[in-house]
């Protein structure tokens, strides 16, 4: 463990002051607060925030703090509900990468797109858009407010995912700032005379080191990721199955064949929530205008606002799940080919087919509005996710769900509602993600983060201490059970069980390698499971 810091907090802050500027360093009790909790719960209070806005800038006052001897929380867009910036121990330092968000360089040429970790997975979106140009996964529904760099410690994945992966499948290189301040460069551009990251394997996979590491091996600073040409078409299905068995086989199948970009299924309860946000996301004009709008050709995109503005909110059947698709390539006539495929699929499975007003709204908005931080009615939310291969699909749902049953009768008392979310990740993986809802107070980051629209709409519940301690209880017995399963999960964090379920060799590398860039155990001691003394 490192050796306890005697540091004048005094001075340190005037030296970051004269470093990052008097506004980029916060020490007030109501910032402090704000950064010392995510959305599940609050931790130990920071001593100062400090927000670079360029690598040099977090370079030298990386520095300074190392000098200090106190641990560093890095933080891209604050939405983590896994403890992922969340210190267990006062008195770190929150590094808010917020103001890191330049788009260094788009280059067509060689298809590579270079951005500061503060970069929103909108920012980019948007900035590629009048070029015809997308990234193959590109972003999370919170894009307006997530970062790239998190995304990228956390395992960002769903827009784009089912065809493309996640967030680590489209990085090539990174420039890291490590504990002391120095900056690595992974990828290509660890070689001297390489001047940028078209490739990210000569030799071992330096780049890949520092994907999904919760923040624990270093900061991430600037990033490059490779682009495609947005596809020219793009189509959308839904179907609804009467039992969850068949939905996993229809979207496990469609994941297999590559039909789609997204794909997911939604059970009962979580389509009805969707369908009945404050929003009215479905009839809402803007999102009508948009469906039209993504539409070629006048008559098309007419067609396609009416039959959302028709479809509303009605259409789900009692007990139905739903299966939704986005599915796009170069041509209409190849994405007909996979919607025709797609209708096979579903149909050998007895699916429905529906109005396709889900995804389709989702795609003309694909980036929430940062307000889905809390449920539609002001209520707190959190979310778990396990992903397995295929062939555990069915028996990880049966597991979650035998699990949930036995807690049927508290949820009920205790006014939690639990939905599902399923999706596919590439042709190889299947993931089972149930989300919790519970009315209770809200957290600093929810007061931050929701617009006076909303606040005009809902109000903070009281404190709701027994629903959060069963939330909190069946959170953990979900979490031992994905740890039994070999599952995956991302946005690891404090929250899912990692160093402690590896293999002895694979503990050993990855403790290896936290020694080397973080000696003294500062970097987000704790995270991943790896605990400060390494």
């Amino acid at each position: 463990m490192h050796a306890k810091s005697t540091c004048d907090h005094g001075r340190l802050t005037d030296r970051l002051r004269d470093i990052l500027g008097d506004d980029a360093v916060l020490t007030d009790e109501d910032s402090l607060c704000l950064y010392s909790a995510d959305l599940y719960a609050p931790g130990e209070l920071a001593s100062a925030v400090i927000r670079p806005a360029s690598i040099e800038q977090l370079s030298a006052a990386i520095r300074e703090v190392a000098a200090a001897g106190l641990d560093l929380l890095p933080r891209g867009g604050g939405l983590t509900y896994v403890g992922g910036y969340v210190s267990r121990t006062a008195g770190a330092v929150v590094v808010d990468l917020k103001r890191m968000n330049r788009i260094v360089e788009i280059n067509e040429q060689d298809m590579l797109i270079t951005v500061e970790a503060g970069v929103t997975w909108k920012q980019i979106y948007d900035a590629l858009k009048p070029r015809g140009l997308r990234l193959p996964f590109f972003g999370t529904f919170s894009g307006r407010g997530a970062t790239v760099g998190g995304g990228m410690s956390n395992g960002a994945l769903f827009l784009g995912t089912a065809r493309y992966g996640t967030a680590a499948e489209i990085v090539l290189g990174m420039q890291v700032v490590l504990a002391d301040g120095s900056v690595l460069h992974t990828g290509q551009t660890a070689i001297t005379t390489a001047e940028r990251s078209f490739t990210r394997t000569f030799g071992p996979d330096t780049t890949g080191l520092f994907t999904h590491d919760a923040g624990a091996l270093g900061i991430k600073a600037e990033l490059t990721l490779r682009m495609i040409h947005a596809p020219t078409h793009t189509d959308y299905l839904s179907f609804g199955f009467a039992d969850r068995a068949s939905a996993i086989e229809a979207i496990c199948e469609i994941g297999r064949r590559e039909l789609a970009e997204d794909a997911y299924v939604m059970d009962p309860d979580k389509t009805r929530q969707a369908l009945a946000a404050p929003s009215d996301l479905i009839k809402d004009g803007k999102t009508l205008m948009k469906v039209v709008a993504q539409e070629r050709g006048l008559f098309r995109g007419i067609k396609a606002g009416v039959q959302l503005a028709m479809a509303g909110r009605d259409f789900i059947e009692e007990g139905c799940h739903s299966l939704h698709l986005v599915l796009a390539g170069r041509s209409r006539e190849a994405v007909e080919a996979d919607m025709n495929l797609a209708r096979s699929v579903a149909a050998e499975l007895n699916g429905k087919e529906l109005p396709n007003s889900i995804p389709k709204a989702g795609r003309a908005d694909p980036y929430s509005n940062l307000d889905a931080v809390l449920g539609p009615t002001g209520d707190r939310w959190i979310a778990l996710n396990a992903k397995v291969a295929h062939s555990d699909a069915r028996k990880l749902a049966d597991a979650v769900e035998d699990l949930l049953a036995r807690h049927k009768v508290d949820f009920e008392a205790h006014g939690v509602v639990v939905s599902r979310l399923l999706t596919v990740i590439g042709n190889h993986v299947f993931s089972y993600e149930p989300v919790f809802n519970w009315h209770d107070s809200w957290l600093p980051i929810h007061h931050a983060t929701v617009s006076e629209d909303m606040r005009g709409k809902v109000a903070e519940p009281p404190a709701n201490t027994s629903a959060r301690e069963l939330v909190f209880k069946v959170r953990g017995e979900l979490i031992d059970l994905f740890a039994k399963f070999g599952a995956q999960s991302n946005q690891i964090g404090r929250t899912y069980r990692y160093a402690d379920v590896l293999r002895p060799e694979s503990l050993a590398l990855l403790k290896g390698v936290k020694r080397t860039v973080d000696p003294e155990g500062r970097m987000n001691p704790g995270a991943l499971g790896l605990e400060t003394e390494v």
